[in-house]
């Protein structure tokens, strides 16, 4: 008799039922993080409009750390889901094991960076004195305390792997709510804390972070999970690295290449005003509410679209591409909504200063277009790491940042002012999205006419 796995569902249950339980504990997790992310810019935008712009000249790096880890969690996520596919249960736990001490390493590295180096790494992005001692006081303590970031960010897409989204989930609302609760009686001194100011916040975040992260850790080894790792008898396995940077090297990139866009963005705002530097770092915290939940929804749809192509499924594949897609676009137009309709409110959450609002009420609304084509964008992306596939979505984020937006907003701006500048962003996701849609086309025509009729290994299918 055959006893039946968790991960079997992937395969049997219906689509639409499956992807909404899968995703919804997801989206659940991701919106709670993002309230946290928008509460915590509330609270730093309270101590001034520096305090702001600094936070926002620090998210490049924070968004490295995010890249890695994220990265390296999406390459586990996809091959643990097609390895649970084919049925090979153990080499699934073996890349468990190889995440677990690579989170370590990368901790490691950035806490002495973090320690050591930080005051030469923010020269980087800003010479303004003020500007600069605020962002080193913050990402000296976020660079030393990284552990605390990389292991739920990894260990959350281990168990995403399997199609376990409520314990991420659990873990996810244990972070953000433990932040949201920190982060006013760190910065300003409330009872009997002392007023760190924008130290605050990042003391709130790593230990709250900790917290969530030894939560996730115990989950991980407990008996609950079909995925078991032993560290004891663990062995170093380079083809396993391999195999899940083949797709996590390029999911990395996709957030590094939006990690350095950001700088350059800054740069080319901050000629125009400091103040526009801020409302870019209000922008991508309220545009995170909205794409967390499309995050959200990848994370359910990435391991349901890869144990059926590890199962050579072409019919539910089809229908989860399909259901994903219209799903995301729901929430793209949402997005459109809020940024086009309320800009004031939104704006006035974070700081009342004039200059910051004036610039804030003519962005949003321009940029609220680009909503439309950014989920279209992820979705595809997510379909062809689903796959093993990741360059396709790095070539994609490439053009998306450094050949349509970067370029755009440089023109814009200097032919025609800052009010412009806004316009890249939508023209940039609405070309990209063309380019996606006319490989992706290409791409699964030939994936779903393999798997359906050929004897092509799986692996080799797409």
């Amino acid at each position: 008799m055959t006893i039946a796995k968790k991960s079997d569902r992937l395969g049997t249950e219906k689509i639409g039922s499956l992807l909404f339980k899968l995703s919804v504990p997801a989206i659940t997790g991701m919106i709670v993080h993002s309230l946290y992310n928008i509460i915590d810019s509330i609270y730093v935008g309270k101590i001034s409009a520096d305090a702001l712009s600094a936070l926002s000249l620090s998210f490049p790096i924070q968004m490295l750390l995010i890249s890695l880890g994220v990265g390296t969690g999406i390459g586990a996520n996809s091959l643990i889901s097609r390895l649970l596919g084919k049925g090979n249960n153990k080499r699934a736990t073996i890349v468990a094991e190889h995440v677990f001490f690579i989170a370590i390493i990368y901790g490691a590295i950035f806490a002495a960076l973090g320690f050591f180096f930080i005051d030469d790494i923010m020269h980087i992005f800003t010479s303004d004195p003020v500007l600069l001692e605020l962002a080193q006081s913050y990402m000296r303590i976020i660079l030393t305390g990284s552990l605390a970031i990389f292991i739920p960010a990894t260990f959350n897409y281990i168990l995403r792997g399997e199609g376990n989204t409520f314990a991420p989930m659990i873990t996810m609302i244990i972070g953000a709510i433990l932040n949201i609760i920190l982060d006013p009686f760190l910065i300003f001194g409330l009872w009997i804390f002392p007023e760190l100011g924008i130290k605050g916040a990042a003391y709130a975040t790593i230990f709250s972070r900790l917290i969530a992260g030894i939560f996730i850790t115990f989950v991980l080894f407990s008996k609950k999970t079909e995925i078991k790792p032993k560290l004891s008898n663990f062995v170093f396995d380079f083809q396993i690295i391999k195999e899940i940077y083949q797709v996590g090297i390029p999911a990395m990139f996709n957030r590094l290449i939006f990690s350095v866009s950001i700088v350059i963005i800054n740069r080319i705002l901050g000629s125009f005003s400091s103040k526009a530097i801020a409302v870019m770092g209000v922008i991508f915290r309220l545009q995170s509410f909205f794409l967390m939940s499309v995050f959200g929804l990848a994370q359910g749809y990435l391991p349901l679209l890869g144990y059926n192509y590890g199962h050579r499924r072409p019919d539910r594949m089809k229908k989860t591409i399909k259901l994903g897609a219209l799903t995301a676009l729901g929430f793209g137009i949402l997005a459109f909504l809020a940024f086009s309709l309320i800009p004031d409110l939104l704006l006035s959450l974070f700081n009342k200063d004039p200059e910051f609002l004036r610039i804030g009420q003519v962005a949003l609304p321009r940029i609220s277009f680009a909503y439309i084509f950014m989920v279209l964008n992820i979705i595809g992306s997510t379909t062809f790491q689903a796959l093993g596939k990741g360059l396709p979505s790095l070539i994609l984020t490439v053009f998306r940042q450094f050949v349509f937006l970067i370029p755009g907003m440089l023109l814009l701006g200097h032919f025609f002012g800052l009010d412009a500048v806004w316009f890249a962003l939508p023209c940039g996701e609405f070309l990209a999205l063309i380019i996606g849609i006319i490989w992706i086309i290409r791409f699964l025509r030939k994936c779903l006419y393999n798997l359906r009729y050929s004897e092509i290994k799986t692996e080799d299918a797409c």
